[in-house]
C-alpha cells in the first residue's frame, strides 16, 4: 500500500492536501500583528496543532504568502504525518475498492456469469440489488478494521521489500506461491471457524443467504466475516518478506479471485479441479455450506476431511432447466384437462 500512497501523493494528494490544510508562512506578516489579542491565541494554537500534527513549520497564520516548494504550494501537514497517511489511505481503500468491485465484480457478471441462473428456484428476488446493499454497507466498517495494517505497511513496520535484489530473484517468484499455499491454509481454517454453530448465525450467516451467488456476492458478507478472511493477507507481510509491488499485485488478484469463484458456474474434468479450488468447488460450498472450505487449493479440504469434488450432476442450472420442464408438464396437463372437459359437456 505504501506504493499506491506514493503514487497517490505524487500525482493527485499533494494537490488536495496543499488546498485543504496549507501550510504556515515562514515569517508573521503586519496583518498578523495588527491582530487582536483573541486572534492571535486562536492563530497560536491552530500553529501548536499543526506542529503537532506533523507540520515542519512554528509559524502563525495570517500571512498571505504560503510556504512553497519549487514554486508549488505544500501542505501543513507532511506525507510522514500519521494523521494525512490514516485520512489518505481511507479514502484511497475506500475509492479503491469501489472501483475493483463494481468493475470487475460487473465485468464478470455482464460477461461470464450465466443469467439463466437468475431462474434458479433458490435465487433471491431482487437478489442482485441485495447482494450490492450488502457489500456497499460493509465497505465503510471494513476500511477502518483494515486501516492499521495499511498504516503499519506505509510506516515502515513490515517486512516489505523494494529492490529484487535485497532478496534475490529465486525468492522473490518463489514467494508468490508460497504467499498462496499460506493464506489458502489460514483462510482454510478461518473460514472453517466461522461455520461453528456459535459463530456462523453473528457472522458468515448473512453470506450464505445467497444459495446461488453471482459475482456481486464476492464482497456481501458480515465485515467481520471479511476482516477475518482478510487477515492472513496483511499478517503475511509481517512476518515474511515480500517484493512491495508483488503484493500489490496479489492484492488485486485475491479481491478478482474471490469475486470469479462467486459466477455460479459448474465445469467438471478440468485439468487443475483436484487441485485447484476454482467456481465449481466454491458453488457446492454455497449449496452444501460444509464442504470445499478452501479459498484457492484443495489440500485443505482433503486434509481436513470437507473436499467434494465437483460432478456434472451438482450443476444448479439443472435445477433451472428440471423447474422449467415441470411449469411445461403442468401447462400442458392444464390444457389437457380443459380439452377433456370439453369433450365431455359436448
Amino acid at each position: 500500500m505504501d506504493v499506491v500512497l506514493h503514487l497517490a501523493d505524487e500525482y493527485i494528494l499533494d494537490s488536495v492536501w496543499a488546498f485543504l490544510w496549507p501550510a504556515h508562512p515562514r515569517g508573521v506578516s503586519p496583518l498578523a500583528k495588527a491582530a487582536t489579542p483573541s486572534q492571535s491565541a486562536i492563530a497560536n494554537l491552530s500553529s501548536h496543532f499543526a506542529g503537532w500534527a506533523g507540520s515542519s513549520s512554528n509559524a502563525l497564520f495570517g500571512g498571505r504568502q504560503w510556504e512553497s516548494v519549487a514554486g508549488k504550494t505544500v501542505s501543513a501537514l507532511p506525507r510522514d504525518s500519521m494523521i494525512r497517511q490514516m485520512i489518505s489511505l481511507s479514502a484511497i481503500t475506500y475509492v479503491g475498492i469501489f472501483a475493483l468491485y463494481f468493475g470487475f465484480a460487473g465485468f464478470s457478471y455482464f460477461c461470464f456469469f450465466n443469467h439463466d441462473m437468475k431462474r434458479h428456484p433458490r435465487f433471491l428476488k431482487n437478489q442482485v440489488r441485495l447482494e450490492i446493499e450488502s457489500s456497499l454497507a460493509a465497505f465503510t466498517p471494513l476500511t477502518f478494521m483494515t486501516l492499521p495494517w495499511f498504516v503499519a505497511e506505509v510506516r515502515g513496520y513490515s517486512k516489505l521489500y523494494e529492490k529484487v535484489s535485497d532478496m534475490g530473484l529465486l525468492y522473490t517468484i518463489l514467494s508468490v506461491p508460497f504467499f498462496l499455499v499460506f493464506t489458502d491454509a489460514c483462510i482454510y481454517w478461518v473460514h472453517r471457524l466461522e461455520h461453528h454453530p456459535k459463530l456462523y448465525k453473528h457472522i458468515h450467516k448473512p453470506h450464505h443467504k445467497w444459495l446461488v451467488p453471482t459475482p456481486f456476492a464476492s464482497h456481501a458478507f458480515h465485515p467481520v466475516d471479511g476482516y477475518m478472511q482478510s487477515l492472513p493477507y496483511h499478517i503475511f507481510v509481517f512476518l515474511f518478506p515480500l517484493h512491495r509491488f508483488v503484493y500489490m499485485g496479489l492484492f488485486v488478484f485475491v479481491n478478482c479471485w474471490s469475486i470469479l469463484i462467486h459466477d455460479s458456474d459448474v465445469i467438471v474434468n478440468s485439468p487443475l479441479e483436484t487441485i485447484i479450488n476454482g467456481p465449481s468447488h466454491h458453488t457446492l460450498h454455497h449449496l452444501y455450506f460444509n464442504v470445499n472450505y478452501g479459498q484457492y487449493f484443495t489440500g485443505c479440504d482433503r486434509l481436513g476431511g470437507s473436499y467434494r469434488q465437483p460432478k456434472s450432476s451438482d450443476d444448479p442450472l439443472l435445477d433451472v432447466s428440471h423447474g422449467e420442464d415441470e411449469d411445461v408438464a403442468v401447462v400442458k396437463a392444464a390444457k389437457s384437462g380443459v380439452k377433456a372437459k370439453g369433450i365431455k359437456s359436448e
